[in-house]
């Protein structure tokens, strides 16, 4: 029998070559934002996975940590010298290391949040039209000085040494505080947050509203991301900047009816379940010798900052 393949299916063709560039789909600032802060929402909410690490604090009963994170907040709010302030730091980050934290992810978010709203907030302080002192830095110098009211504005505007030092003192204690509610939040279940804030008196309602908050915050923000990878999956061309602001409002509204919908269903099963306005919590663990000893190690730390 004779060969009946058609000649075209035995030849072998050279692969077509294609030229130009690749071109990829181009995304508005707001439109990624979105996606961008539902990932930092899950990311910051998300930290039962080091809870359950091996590490000093994860092992510390959750009452000793809700006080010590009341105490040393309070201490890192007293002090006034930036010694203070950078050994308080030090001893923070040496808490943190022990409990087997991820240092670049914590430290990360807590010198983002203490450039933005501590040093960035504290800045225009620093000027001795604010506050008067030593000028280490000269910026502007004007014809002659001018007086509004109560406030002077001298000739030659410039940055105070008295100045800089109360910058730095308010942004270390905005990392310290940062990095001491970090310490506990990841280092703690939030269950046992929740059953430590109960037993030491906090009211009820706080604890409700925490708890629905914590919940469905994932459940939204899942929601945001999916809204934005089903819209970025029907995307073949550049969206126009009107386009994405008219499906950025829209997404804002159908949000806003979803959370409305979402909270009148969840209180409507829980009066259906026989909700009362009181939390009860089963089983509180008891104290022990290692948590005591390490509570009485971390006051008399939080009473040597003091007299420092």
């Amino acid at each position: 029998m004779g060969n009946k393949i058609p000649s075209f299916l035995l030849t072998r063709s050279a692969p077509p070559v294609f030229k130009g560039r690749p071109e990829k789909v181009k995304w508005p600032f707001l439109e990624k934002g979105i996606h961008h802060v539902a990932t930092l929402i899950k990311q910051g909410y998300a930290q039962w996975e080091s809870s359950t690490r091996k590490g000093f604090f994860q092992g510390i009963d959750a009452r000793i940590k809700v006080f010590f994170l009341f105490f040393f907040i309070l201490v890192v709010s007293l002090k006034r010298e930036i010694s203070a302030e950078v050994a308080i730091g030090v001893f923070v980050f040496l808490l943190v290391w022990s409990s087997r934290l991820d240092l670049l992810r914590l430290y990360g978010k807590v010198f983002f949040l203490g450039f933005f709203f501590g040093f960035l907030v504290a800045l225009p302080s620093a000027l001795n039209a604010i506050t008067p002192g030593e000028v280490i830095l000269p910026l502007v110098k004007l014809s002659r000085s001018y007086h509004f009211w109560v406030y002077r504005i001298p000739a030659d505007i410039g940055i105070t040494r008295q100045g800089m030092e109360g910058v730095v003192m308010l942004t270390l204690r905005v990392m310290n505080s940062l990095s001491v509610s970090f310490l506990v939040l990841y280092s703690t279940p939030f269950h046992e947050l929740i059953r430590a804030l109960k037993i030491l008196r906090a009211p009820d309602s706080f604890l409700l509203i925490v708890t629905l908050c914590y919940k469905y915050v994932f459940i939204f923000a899942k929601t945001v991301e999916e809204l934005h990878l089903a819209k970025k999956a029907r995307i073949v061309r550049p969206l126009r900047a009107a386009e994405a602001r008219e499906w950025i409002v829209g997404r804002i509204a159908f949000i806003f009816r979803k959370t409305r919908l979402r909270c009148e269903e969840v209180f409507k099963a829980m009066l259906g379940r026989g909700f009362s306005d009181t939390l009860r919590f089963y089983g509180p663990t008891k104290i022990t010798r290692r948590d005591w000893q390490t509570a009485i190690f971390l006051g008399a730390a939080g009473i040597a900052f003091l007299l420092l």
